[in-house]
């Protein structure tokens, strides 16, 4: 019997295993065990969850015949490859085909058919962007009765429909749920050029990011923060401590979470400027940021101000309370 052979009958009988089990079992090198872990997971026939020193292996779940053959032109391949991200129920990161394959086979549905839907979904949300950017100022103009934004754009809508979560929707999720670092500077680095953009074309004097409602111990904003490192100064927004802290994604009405950013928002700043760039993670109601704006002009800070978020919801009002 080959030597994968009797790693995938461990395997089947024992469920999971490290390499360390497999070394003792087959009494070989580690070398050779990880050479043949290596070659059984480009063919497909195993997986493995975890991070080094703690990773285990299992077989690979049998795709459904349906699906086991299908035909996909490059355009469709491409469109998918660049836009789709999904984060398994187990913490596995799969991106592009190989994600969407798991999606269509968690969800029982043909390849093919869906690939469909998913490129005029794309399509659709596709018309909303300009120079890579979402226009949100129609949003706020119908939501809020006074505006203090001049201009407010996202880099991508938070979630769209039938597909859930876009990629950086799911991105900025789990950045800020299991505290990555990794995924924060990664997010960093896609808001990066965006922000020098903006920076550019509206002459933005002086930023201003908006603070964290959630206490946690590694503050996705702070990070962006440091990540972004801008050459430009930057204004003192600070979230006041309350005797109960109530954070804005626990509030469903519009009202309450205004009232929410009203009270508890201050922009403590001394300094005048022409134009400030104020910088969120995901805009839901777009209450903190158009408040904070709100203050930051009748403070007579600054003449303009524009917003900048990661994500945006696409409905003209849409509490995200994920993040």
């Amino acid at each position: 019997m080959k030597t994968s052979e009797k790693i995938l009958n461990y395997i089947k009988d024992r469920k999971q295993v490290t390499a360390r089990e497999l070394v003792d079992f087959l009494i070989i090198s580690e070398r050779a065990v990880f050479k043949q872990l290596s070659n059984l997971l480009v063919e497909g026939k195993i997986t493995k969850i975890g991070k080094s020193p703690k990773v285990f292996y299992s077989l690979a779940q049998e795709k459904k015949d349906e699906n086991e053959k299908f035909i996909l032109d490059k355009k469709t391949q491409k469109i998918i490859a660049e836009n789709y991200l999904i984060v398994t129920v187990g913490g596995e990161r799969k991106e592009g085909l190989d994600g969407f394959i798991y999606w269509c086979d968690k969800n029982n549905l043909p390849i093919e058919k869906t690939a469909v839907g998913y490129l005029k979904t794309i399509e659709k949300y596709k018309k909303f962007k300009k120079n890579g950017l979402i226009n949100g100022m129609e949003k706020f103009k119908n939501t809020f009765q006074e505006v203090g934004l001049d201009h407010v754009f996202y880099l991508d809508f938070y979630n769209i429909e039938r597909f859930g979560k876009t990629k950086l929707g799911q991105l900025l999720l789990y950045a800020k749920q299991s505290q990555n670092r990794k995924l924060m500077k990664e997010l960093a680095d896609d808001i990066h050029s965006s922000v020098n953009g903006l920076i550019k074309l509206y002459k933005i004097d002086a930023l201003g990011f908006i603070p964290p409602t959630v206490k946690r111990e590694i503050q996705f904003m702070k990070e962006l923060e440091k990540n972004l490192h801008p050459k430009i100064k930057k204004i003192l927004i600070t979230k006041v401590k309350t005797e109960i802290i109530v954070p804005q994604k626990t509030l469903n009405k519009l009202n309450d979470r205004i009232e929410n950013a009203r009270k508890t928002i201050i922009v403590n700043e001394s300094g005048r400027y022409k134009n400030i760039l104020l910088i969120d993670d995901a805009i839901g109601s777009g209450a903190t940021l158009n408040e904070t704006a709100i203050q930051i002009k009748k403070k007579n800070i600054a003449k303009k101000v524009i917003g900048l978020s990661i994500t945006g919801s696409f409905k003209g009002f849409d509490v995200i309370s994920e993040v």
